[in-house]
């Protein structure tokens, strides 16, 4: 939060023996007491207090910019080191990513085959050098599956019952591999993350969830469990490594290491790094950041956030994981404008989308619910393994849920054309000239068998995925989303298509489809279908359609986009409240206050504050405590802060002093300075005459918050709530005339809201 101001016109508001020490809202410099202005872990971060300590130290700088050379460097790398470090953060994520999407790849491939000139080449890039490529049946003469390395080289029985064993037992090794290691050195890279990177940006702490151990096994763990053939994706992920690295560098530059509200902005930008590279859409995951993930987002973090998601994806680009021109592995494009009478079936697909969505998250939600609360918590290795094996065993026998997911829906987003040898398209056509528009025409029994294989794909991805999204490895949502609503658009797009070939000249078709030639695209119902299945789940918007249309290259489809995402979201939304981030973040118990939901109900500040009327409220006096009452007070109550007033007797109100910053103190104290006992006054107030005599007074001023935010007992609670969500609040503090009455927290607000809405408000676990 940089400041304009040149603060020459004002002195630093700083006592005058702390010298060059910044001071603001109970906080100076790092060097003073090792740790303070620090947080515990689980704890929430106080936006205000950190942001106003930025502008303190960034009108520091500013003022001292005259003094020397060196002080005119120092102030320039301040102005320039949030850039540098969006830089660092785009590159080392481009980089992860490519690695992730070449190492994935290849283990993906290993299920099924391998390459004996170069054990490290994929498929694909084992068949570059052939020149008898029957690249449609997947296979050439580099390349060896199974059954062809232990001799078998015909399709019989034999060599199906290889394939499938091999199928299962790189499926079990890699899905046994990623969940030991998570279990081992990083609980924390489990899942996908975003429920959590959400609630750290919104100024939760949670230590060690965006470290180095995390990103190491979340990466590694990442490429085991996508290889595996499990229903999960490696996008979502992406958003945590990308934060992990924000994290990780940001503290190569102290004004983001050491401040963890301006750290969220690095945060931000990372996590929109992270989307860009998941899906090659830059803007989609700029995006992405400011609509889903983050709290607080200034016009400083766009541009920054924008930056890094550029970089990111121009190393991705120059790597090129999937060795074509394009950044993402289903770039398709579609020719053919779509006919007005269409958006019926988009919003139809909306609907089912929507429907799909509510039906997997309410059944994820109950089965996570039901793990965390059995003995099946308990065993998550051998979790893993039972769904991993029953996957592997189900999905082979079907050649759609066989194939990696990502190929799935590319193939369903595909226009048929001549080379595509897939039962897909296996229309009744007769192309004689390459170049020939494609004709409309009947499907085929190839079809029609399809369709059934994909009515059971769908069925079986949606069953598989609520059992796969939560287990513990790193497991991502976008992929197996897009799969389901790809499948159910397809199977649309098939139906609205035959009807046009039999009833050519109804007047729903406009005359569009009497000219013969194929006027209905069926890729563009699976890419409809897509967005709305992954719209529902996420309650994703603008975001999504944006995401969509740099995915797939079809920039004239934004309307039939628009309108299934809406409709996805509205039915989300009429059948249930929550996207599945949210309702992972209700299930885990995080403070998350939700900018976009409304408090409806009318109570005041009064009836939420603690302690409630009557009760006894713990402060710190101003001057009339020794060091043993406040050591007393901290042992018997567990509070994160103490109001300080002037006496017991008047309880008007001096500031607020948190309890880590107290025992950081009182430990500083008792090491530096001769002579203080538990008998040593403790004084808040700058202006109060020290008592006379030994053992010496102990000075805390400096660790006081004397501006904390207050409100009145009589303040409506919707204005509370406001005041927390967009101040990023931590406590505000009540008073009646001036008189302390009570503290509001933020996990006050949140149980109270939880009450409010019929919840249990004990579900509420962190400060």
């Amino acid at each position: 939060m940089e400041s304009s101001e040149s603060g020459s016109e004002r002195e630093p508001l700083v006592p005058d023996d702390v010298g060059d020490t910044i001071m603001f809202s109970g906080m100076q410099g790092d060097d003073d007491i090792p740790g303070i202005g620090q947080y515990e872990d689980f704890h929430t971060i106080d936006w205000q207090r950190d942001i106003a300590r930025d502008r303190m130290r960034h009108r520091y700088i500013v003022k001292k910019r005259q003094d020397s050379i060196w002080d005119l460097i120092k102030g320039a790398h301040d102005a320039w080191s949030g850039w540098v470090c969006v830089l660092l953060v785009g590159v080392a994520t481009g980089i992860v990513a490519g690695v992730i999407d070449i190492g994935a790849s290849w283990m993906t491939d290993l299920k099924f085959g391998i390459c004996p000139a170069a054990f490290w080449f994929n498929r694909e890039q084992c068949c570059w050098s052939d020149t008898n490529t029957t690249f449609d049946s997947g296979n050439c003469s580099q390349w060896l599956t199974w059954p062809q390395v232990f001799g078998d080289r015909g399709d019989g029985a034999g060599a199906y019952i290889i394939s499938y064993l091999f199928y299962i037992l790189w499926a079990l090794i890699f899905a046994a591999l990623s969940a030991s290691l998570v279990r081992m050195f990083a609980p924390y890279a489990c899942g996908s993350g975003i429920p959590e990177i959400k609630t750290i940006l919104s100024g939760f702490i949670i230590r060690g969830y965006l470290g180095k151990w995390t990103l190491i096994i979340k990466v590694v763990g990442l490429i085991l469990s996508v290889s595996s053939g499990l229903s999960l994706g490696k996008e979502g992920p992406m958003v945590h490594i990308a934060s992990c690295l924000g994290n990780i560098l940001s503290y190569l530059f102290p004004k983001y290491g050491r401040n963890e509200a301006k750290k969220r902005e690095i945060l931000s930008a990372a996590a929109a790094a992270g989307v860009s590279v998941a899906f090659g859409a830059p803007i989609g995951g700029v995006l992405f950041s400011l609509e889903e993930v983050s709290y607080y987002f200034p016009l400083k973090t766009l541009w920054r956030s924008f930056f890094c998601a550029l970089i990111a994806a121009f190393i991705l680009r120059s790597i090129n994981p999937f060795g074509n021109e394009h950044s993402v592995l289903f770039f398709v494009e579609y020719n053919k404008p779509w006919i007005f009478f269409e958006l019926i079936p988009f919003v139809g697909l909306g609907i089912i989308g929507g429907c799909i969505a509510t039906i997997f998250i309410k059944a994820n939600i109950y089965w996570c619910r039901y793990r965390k609360y059995s003995k099946l918590g308990q065993y998550p290795v051998t979790e893993v393994l039972v769904v991993t094996l029953i996957t592997a065993i189900l999905a082979y026998p079907n050649p759609y849920t066989r194939m990696n997911t990502s190929e799935l829906i590319y193939l369903l987003f595909n226009q048929c054309g001549i080379s595509n040898s897939d039962p897909l398209c296996d229309y009744n056509r007769n192309f004689t000239d390459a170049n020939s528009a494609i004709e409309k025409a009947a499907a085929g029994a190839g079809v029609y068998r399809a369709i059934w294989l994909l009515v059971l794909a769908l069925v079986f991805k949606l069953v598989v995925t609520i059992f796969t999204f939560g287990i513990k490895v790193p497991c991502g949502l976008f992929i197996p989303s897009l799969a389901l609503g790809a499948i159910a658009g397809r199977i649309v797009g098939i139906g609205v298509e035959q009807m046009a070939y039999t009833y050519p000249k109804i007047w729903l078709f406009s005359g569009e489809c009497s000219t013969g030639d194929d006027c209905i695209t069926p890729g563009l119902y699976a890419m409809v279908g897509a967005a709305a299945v992954l719209g529902g789940v996420t309650r994703m918007t603008v975001s999504l359609v944006v995401i969509m249309f740099e995915l797939t290259g079809g920039v004239r489809y934004i309307v039939p986009l628009m309108a299934a995402a809406m409709a996805s979201k509205w039915v989300g939304d009429a059948l249930g409240r929550q996207g599945i981030y949210d309702a992972h973040i209700a299930l885990n118990g995080y403070p998350f206050l939700d900018s976009k939901d409304e408090f409806q109900h009318t109570s005041l500040a009064a009836d939420v504050m603690q302690p409630k009327r009557n009760e006894t409220l713990s402060v710190i006096t101003q001057d009339s405590m020794t060091v043993d009452d406040v050591e007393t007070l901290l042992k018997e109550t567990e509070h994160n802060g103490y109001p300080v007033v002037v006496s017991k007797e008047s309880q008007y109100l001096v500031g607020f002093v948190l309890r880590r910053d107290l025992n950081l103190a009182i430990a500083n104290a008792r090491r530096t300075i001769e002579g203080i006992t538990g008998q040593s006054v403790v004084i808040f107030a700058g202006n109060v005459a020290p008592p006379p005599g030994p053992p010496p007074y102990l000075q805390l001023s400096r660790i006081l918050d004397m501006a904390p935010i207050t409100v009145t007992d009589q303040t409506p609670m919707e204005t509370v709530v406001d005041m927390f969500r967009k101040l990023g609040l931590r406590q505000t503090l009540v008073t009646h005339n001036g008189r302390l009455l009570g503290v509001i927290t933020k996990k006050d607000v949140l149980r109270h809201v939880k009450h409010m809405d019929n919840e249990d408000p004990s579900s509420v676990m962190f400060n």
